[in-house]
């Protein structure tokens, strides 16, 4: 098993909480972003920098998860790319994207886009809180262990 993070728009906080969680559960995880990242030095923990442009990261993550991987994303294409594959997703609020949720989540996402493409101002999601921060770390947690059970 290993952790993919899709790291371009990662919060700092999740970052923390992953690599603690890595170095405690001794699971290889890896940074993919098109940028260089600043992670301590780890044994478990290591960043892999993809050219620029669009999706560039996330094709590098589709290509090789695998399944019973685990990923961290908030890019909603993606992770309809992992479900499939049986990789566990969930994005910097602890949200699961499951077989069960997936279309829809990138229903709405689709039709979000088209309404900002159109002129539409939409908003963004609200800053990112304690509580987001908790969610997380609770749903990473209970991922990494389940995934850890299976044979």
């Amino acid at each position: 098993m290993k952790i993919w993070v899709d790291a371009d728009a990662c919060p700092g906080p999740v970052r923390d909480i992953i690599v603690r969680a890595a170095q405690r559960l001794q699971v290889p995880t890896v940074f993919v972003a098109n940028k260089r990242l600043n992670l301590p030095r780890s044994e478990f923990v290591s960043s892999v920098q993809v050219g620029a442009g669009l999706d560039v990261a996330d094709g590098h993550i589709a290509a090789a998860a695998q399944a019973g991987d685990l990923a961290i994303t908030q890019d909603i294409p993606l992770a309809a790319l992992l479900v499939p594959k049986s990789v566990v997703v969930i994005d910097p609020r602890g949200e699961l994207f499951s077989e069960e949720n997936i279309a829809e989540r990138l229903s709405v996402r689709n039709f979000m886009q088209e309404l900002r493409d159109s002129g539409v101002m939409t908003g963004g999601p609200g800053g990112f809180s304690a509580q987001d921060r908790q969610q997380f770390a609770a749903s990473l947690d209970r991922e990494l262990t389940r995934l850890r059970k299976k044979p």
